[in-house]
């Protein structure tokens, strides 16, 4: 996966934003304010390209058992995000598209009603 494949497929998700929140290279991806995918733009110019996504814990788990190139979240909650090493190229673009639907669904699942009712309108 390209970097503009994962900003087209993160950006093209209902009520997304993308930000620079932190410095200017860590571009993060949100629905209705909350995060759901960071990245480093260094990182891809250095041929080390990855990206930080949500995931569930017990997931997670079985995720970084079974990927060598998925490990806890790079300056993250260890439990709760995992750091997808693209670079590796071990990983398809399906299946990484499928993690980063993973990880925008938790976020939209932890959304308050309202929030998730206002998805609705996008």
């Amino acid at each position: 996966m390209n970097i503009e494949l994962l900003h087209q497929y993160c950006i093209s998700k209902p009520a997304v934003t993308e930000e620079f929140p932190f410095d200017q290279d860590t571009l993060v991806f949100k629905v209705l304010g909350k995060m759901f995918a960071l990245t480093s733009l260094k990182k891809w110019e250095q041929g080390l390209a990855a990206v930080n996504l949500k995931c569930d814990p017990k997931k997670s788990i079985e995720l970084r058992e079974t990927y060598e190139s998925i490990t806890p979240g790079f300056h993250m909650s260890k439990k709760h995000w995992n750091t997808i090493e693209l670079f590796q190229h071990e990983l398809s673009n399906e299946f990484v598209q499928n993690l980063i639907d993973h990880s925008y669904e938790l976020v939209v699942k932890g959304m308050t009603k309202r929030q998730q009712a206002e998805l609705k309108n996008y």
